[in-house]
Formats: C-alpha cells, structure tokens, sequence
C-alpha cells in the first residue's frame, strides 16, 4: 500500500506532463487498466489460493507488482506506461488474498474487526506512500528550524531524485515485502481445507445455500461505491493542480493526512466500535459520509485554502473508514472457509472493475465543467453513486454466525 499510495499523486501527473503528453483519454486507461485486469484475475487469484495455499499466492504476486513499477519507472512512451499497469495489474491479487488470510483465522464474529485492522495497515500505507510519491519525484527544499540539521541528507539525496525515482523505490519496496512474507509468512490455510477446495471448485459454494441475495447486494455495493470512490481517486492530484496549483509533493501530504486520518479510524475508533454487531448501521453511515463529502469537493471555490479542503479530506477518510471494512466483514460472513478465497476474489473483482469505471467516467465527465470548475460534475456524479450505494446497504440482510461459530 506504501506502493500503491507512492503511485496515485504521481503517476496523473507523470503521465500528464511533458515527458509523455498523455491524452485525457489516454490518462483513464493508464488509471483504469490495472482494476479492469483484476475484473478476470483477482477470481482466479483467489480460487488459486484456495487450492494451494494464500503464501505462494502473496509471494507470486507481490513480485509482479515490483515488475510492474519498474516498467514505470523505466517508461519512455505511453504505451511503456500501459504495459507497467497491465502486468501489475495481471498480478495484482495480493489484497483479496490478504483479506482471505485475515478470514483464515478469525471467527465470523470478530472478522470485521480484524478486516478493521488490515485497513489501518493500509491506512498506514496510504499515509506514508503519497508523501514519499510527492518529495521523491520533486527536489527537497532547504528546511528551517528544528528541522535544518536535514539539510545534508537533503542535498544528498537531490541528485538522485527525478520523475522516475518513485516508481523504482516502490518496486524495490515490493521486492522487500516479498522477501518478508517469504521469511515470515506462515500459511494461514490448513491442508484439509485446501483439499476441500480442490474437490469443490464451482461458484456454488459462495451462491449456494439461500446466500445468493446477500452476496449480490454486496457486489452491487462493491461496485457503486468503490466507482464513485475511484472518481475522486482519478482526479485528485489533477483536481488539486487545477484549482489549487498544487505540485505532486503538496497533493502528497493531503493524501497523507487522508491516510493518517484513516490508521487511527480503523485501527482504533472501528474496532472498537465492532465490539458489538453494528456492521451493517456503520457501513451505511460511513457511505454517507463519504457521499457527502465528495460532494462537497465539486463545490470548493478555486483557490479556496488548504484548511476548507482538508475538512472535506476528513470527512472523505472518516466515510471510507467506516464503510470498507464492515462491508468485507459482512461478505465473509456469508461463506464458509474453503471458500473465503473465492468470495474475497469475487469482491476485488467487483472492485476492479469499479476502478476502471471510476477513471472512464471521471475524465468523460471534465469535458462537461464548461465554466464550472475543474471536476465539478465528475464529484456531483461520485457522490450520487454512493448514495445509490447507501440504499443498497439498506437492503442487505446482515447474515446470522452459524450456530457452532455462535456458541
């Protein structure tokens, strides 16, 4: 997630400026082709895992992720930069198959809080990356103060530091997870279980037993909320250089406060929260939040200051931090183990192709601002879809503990 948060401030504007001149166009499917990729993977990731085991999974497909970054940061054409996204994307099941470990070894009961805690990892992740994204492709100012004793390191690390540099410090970031879940990792997935999988294997075991509507209203969820998310996510560093003249280092640290915003929600407020069965009351509060905040962001005036705009930032990380991870817990719940894997692989998939339609829509919708600001009807549009997303999460039937889990 360090990796993924290095990448999203940076990778609009590198493809945007003048090294590759990217197109509008051009732009939604750098954005777009990775979760598009993960439409017909993170399935098959997951089903994969399933039968043998989620470590060679974490592992196979963490070193394509570092493959796929370096690609970018080799990049000297746009169609360099769609074939780094293509193979990332390819191999990008490491989140579902996260999830499905999370899965392994919790109860239904305290699953959501565990999938609370994963999210504050990403939190984390999210918080760190879009800081380094922002300083590492920039030259580092000077510092003043307490802090001008950084100075020497500062005027070190400056020869180094070119558009490229973020992208090769987060496959090698990659590389070092790699290694980790190697050395550290134990299978969280036991033998019995892995042959249970190999003898049932059709999508039936997530569908069957009268859990059809509950799993498609979550996939129906997946994919409105995370498309209307993934709108914001598109544009953001683009929106903040329109209206705000912001750089990649000063998106960097809104993101960050976004991000840290989010650790000390999931990490602590969310979990504790989950102590009682509340799933499904905060995942629809934190959807309309969300919708409310990004709606928001299409009304900020040009240029309206740092501090309106970090509000509706906390209002953004608060929402996400509420409705994500009871919306994994409640799906997990659905299913037995032998087949977490395929559902966590069936939910990326629904939120792959959520960030590929979030990016499509989003750079379709700026050609409509007119002489509205820049992104004004691309948030309108966002912020509707999770509202659809709210009613959705009304109609869910929050699935009921098995009587043995339940005892």
């Amino acid at each position: 997630m360090i990796g993924f948060g290095i990448v999203i401030p940076v990778l609009p504007l590198y493809a945007e400026g003048s090294l590759f001149g990217a197109t509008g166009h051009q732009l939604a499917w750098i954005v777009g082709i990775y979760s598009l990729l993960q439409v017909v993977c993170a399935p098959i990731i997951g089903k994969i895992s399933d039968r043998v085991g989620r470590r060679p999974v974490l592992i196979m497909s963490i070193l394509g992720t570092a493959v796929g970054f370096s690609v970018l940061g080799a990049a000297t054409t746009v169609k360099m930069l769609l074939i780094g996204r293509i193979i990332d994307g390819v191999s990008g099941g490491n989140i579902s198959t996260a999830m499905a470990c999370i899965a392994d070894v919790t109860t239904k009961e305290n699953r959501s809080r565990n999938m609370g805690l994963v999210g504050a990892a990403f939190g984390l992740g999210f918080m760190l990356g879009p800081a380094l994204g922002g300083r590492l492709s920039t030259q580092i100012q000077d510092a003043h103060g307490l802090f001008s004793f950084l100075n020497p390191l500062y005027h070190s690390l400056n020869p180094f530091l070119t558009v490229h540099t973020p992208f090769y410090f987060a496959a090698a970031l990659a590389l070092l997870n790699a290694l980790l879940v190697w050395r550290h990792l134990p299978e969280t997935l036991t033998p019995e279980v892995r042959a249970r999988a190999r003898e049932k294997a059709s999508l039936s075991e997530v569908f069957g037993g009268g859990r059809t509507p509950t799993i498609v209203i979550v996939l129906l969820s997946q994919i409105s909320g995370i498309t209307g998310f993934s709108v914001m996510t598109a544009l953001f560093a683009i929106f903040c250089k329109h209206r705000y003249g912001y750089d990649a280092g000063q998106v960097g640290y809104v993101l960050t406060y976004v991000g840290f915003l989010g650790v000390l929600m999931q990490g602590g407020v969310v979990r504790r929260l989950l102590v009682r069965p509340i799933e499904k009351p905060l995942a629809i509060i934190g959807t309309a939040v969300l919708a409310a905040s990004l709606g928001a962001l299409a009304f900020l005036p040009v240029g309206s200051g740092l501090g309106l705009l970090l509000l509706v930032c906390t209002g953004i990380s608060v929402g996400n931090s509420l409705s994500t991870p009871t919306l994994n817990g409640l799906a997990s719940r659905a299913v037995d183990a032998h087949a977490q894997g395929r559902l966590m692989g069936l939910m990326q998939s629904a939120g792959g192709l959520a960030r590929f339609l979030g990016p499509m829509l989003a750079f379709k919708l700026i050609e409509f601002d007119g002489t509205n600001a820049y992104g004004y009807w691309a948030f309108i549009a966002s912020a509707g879809l999770l509202a659809l997303d709210c009613l959705l999460l009304c109609a869910l039937r929050v699935p009921a503990p098995p009587v043995e889990e339940a005892a």
